[in-house]
Formats: C-alpha cells, structure tokens, sequence
C-alpha cells in the first residue's frame, strides 16, 4: 500500500489496452466501489486505498475492459468501421492494407468476418456489434491481413502477431461460440 493513500498514480496500461496512459486515484473515503471513466486518451480508475497493488492490478484490467465495451455498444456506422479499419492498417501493417470498402452485413451466421482480396471488399456479421472494441478490432486486423496474405498460412499468422490481442480477442470468440452450444436449460420449476 502507498505511503499517501491519495496519491495519484500514472502508469503504462496492460499492453493492447488501446489507452496510451491509466492514472489510478486512491481515496480514504471510498470504501468499495471501484469506478473508471476516460478523460481523453487516459483512462482514470478510482479505488478504496486500502487495496493492495494486486488488486488494484486486477481492478484495472476489470475496468478497461468494462470500459471497451461500453465503447463498443456505440454500433459504428459503415464510414465509420471503414476509418476504423484505415487505422488498423496504417496502425499494424504501415498502411499496405487498402480495403476498397468495410461494412456490417447480417448474412454472416458462422463467421466473425471476411474478405474478398480482389475485390478489396471486408465484411463484418452484426453479432460483433456490442462486443469488447478489442475483439471488433481483432476480426477487421484478421480481414485486413488477408488483403495482403489470402490464405491461413505461416505468413498470413505472422501478420497478426503485430496486434496484441490477438489470443485474448481469439478466447473471446471461441467462448462465444461455445456459449452457442450449451444446451439451453428451461427456467427452474417452482415446487
């Protein structure tokens, strides 16, 4: 625990965070709650001082991802996926990703996304939207490489090691899909 328990403390976030700085605010007075709000492009979380460096650890990454997605339940517009896309490329592969066009469709049941290389068109299912900013971001990444690598090859992974989500945002999904299939159990029976 700091010395003074009302110091503000500015660090590096968890890596692929997508905020350039965390300031953790401890106060006396909070005795539970934990809560988190951007103020630009640094996010600050406040906690009880009492909490060890651990928990603060913990909380931090709790509320970065709370945070994202609420930012993600703001559904993007077709212009803006398509700039955000113009990002990613120029963020992850030096701008050499050049999507002709990026846009949310509804007739993608088992698929996160895909792409048509010749034609440089990307399409991304709707059950992205509401999802965590760093797994919509994962799936335009994934899309985006196949404009410069088509297949699933080594070249086409080596691509995605550049964003650092890559495995987390994978998990995500896979968790989604695997929610799909568990058998859906009636409402409990009162007795």
């Amino acid at each position: 625990m700091p010395a003074d328990p009302q110091r503000s403390v500015t660090s590096k976030p968890p890596r692929g965070s997508g905020t350039s700085a965390v300031e953790v605010r401890r106060s006396s007075r909070r005795r539970r709650t934990v809560s988190a709000y951007r103020e630009g492009d640094r996010t600050i979380v406040l906690i009880p001082a009492r909490m060890s460096e651990a928990e603060e650890q913990r909380w931090v990454t709790v509320m970065l991802d709370k945070l994202a997605a609420q930012e993600s339940k703001r559904v993007l517009g077709d212009s803006a996926l398509t700039e955000r896309a113009q990002r990613l490329s120029e963020q992850y592969f030096g701008g050499r990703a050049r999507p002709a066009s990026v846009r949310w469709v509804t007739n993608q049941n088992t698929r996160w996304g895909s792409c048509t290389p010749s034609e440089g068109s990307i399409r991304l299912s709707h059950r992205l939207q509401g999802m965590p900013e760093y797994v919509v971001d994962y799936v335009l990444v994934h899309e985006l490489a196949h404009l410069l690598v088509p297949g699933h090859g080594p070249r086409f992974w080596r691509l995605l090691e550049a964003y650092p989500r890559t495995e987390r945002a994978r998990g995500y999904l896979e968790g989604v899909v695997a929610a799909g299939r568990l058998p859906h159990l009636p409402a409990a029976c009162e007795e």
